[in-house]
């Protein structure tokens, strides 16, 4: 495979259209559930002081784990912590981002919305991914990647490996691909590698940041089931894009892909994390 893969050459392969269903959450508590974790990447007992000791050194070394590399009663128990601790937090879904839009391209609803990616009730987030595609390995890294690898569970980085492995080399800048999102509330996951900025912003940066967030839309697009996507601060992050620059070009490529494909997506969302990215946003759109 010398070719870029399309949706169409590994959709099957990850089964993308397949609800992804866990195992049922059964009556054992968090601890349990992460003792025999940690107790099968070990091979014996940790002792610690406290759970969040505990919960912490597992995700750390989970972060850090290669594709394919835990059983399945593994995976089970991963889900099973994944989906006791989605039901803890305080979900967004649709309906309520629906209410808060200001602006409307066609019948496409656009809003901006400031929190958790990982907690929207959404068709699809988009993820900012580096060029293996395969998560974040550093240990609790606090980038949106391995938040979002984090929450998901292992199987996601199972999916990028199968994915990658079939392309046979790295993921180019400004491109996008999707996978199922299993432990999240949203359904699947746009993984797009966006421009590392190295010293100043060049015409091919600005090329390159405009093309994932197209990649996305398009990924949308030819997915036919995702009518609402989150799009979060691509390469803003690690990857030193200026953020003022990165958000205009991102809702200016947004809106004009929009007003291009008129039916194709009921509401877009621009997800920050951070005060002044809000703040930025809101200083292009208005009161968007």
């Amino acid at each position: 495979m010398t070719k870029v893969l399309n949706i169409k050459d590994y959709k099957s392969d990850i089964k993308l259209f397949e609800e992804y269903v866990p195992e049922k959450v059964v009556e054992t508590n968090k601890e349990q559930l992460v003792d025999a974790m940690l107790f099968e990447l070990f091979k014996e007992n940790v002792q610690m002081e406290t759970y969040e000791e505990k919960r912490e050194l597992l995700y750390g070394n989970i972060n850090t784990l290669s594709p394919n590399y835990v059983s399945r009663d593994f995976v089970d128990h991963l889900d099973q912590l994944l989906q006791i601790e989605l039901k803890e937090k305080e979900l967004t879904d649709t309906l309520m981002l629906s209410k808060l839009t200001a602006q409307t391209i066609g019948k496409t609803k656009i809003t901006l919305w400031q929190g958790d990616i990982t907690t929207l009730k959404i068709d699809a987030i988009v993820n900012a991914a580096n060029n293996q595609m395969q998560g974040c390995f550093r240990p609790l890294h606090k980038c949106i990647d391995n938040i979002i690898h984090s929450a998901a569970g292992v199987q996601l980085r199972d999916d990028c490996n199968l994915i990658m492995q079939k392309q046979g080399f790295e993921e180019p800048t400004g491109i996008a691909k999707i996978t199922r999102a299993y432990n999240l509330p949203s359904k699947f996951i746009l993984h797009t590698v966006g421009p590392f900025i190295q010293s100043d912003v060049t015409g091919q940066n600005r090329v390159d940041l405009a093309n994932s967030y197209i990649s996305c839309l398009e990924l949308c697009k030819e997915a036919g089931s995702i009518k609402s996507v989150a799009f979060c601060c691509i390469s803003t992050g690690v990857f030193g894009y200026p953020a003022d620059e990165a958000a205009e070009i991102a809702y200016k490529t947004v809106t004009k892909w929009l007003g291009s494909n008129p039916g194709n997506i009921d509401l877009v969302v621009f997800n920050v994390f951070t005060d002044k990215d809000k703040e930025i946003y809101d200083s292009l759109a208005g009161s968007l």
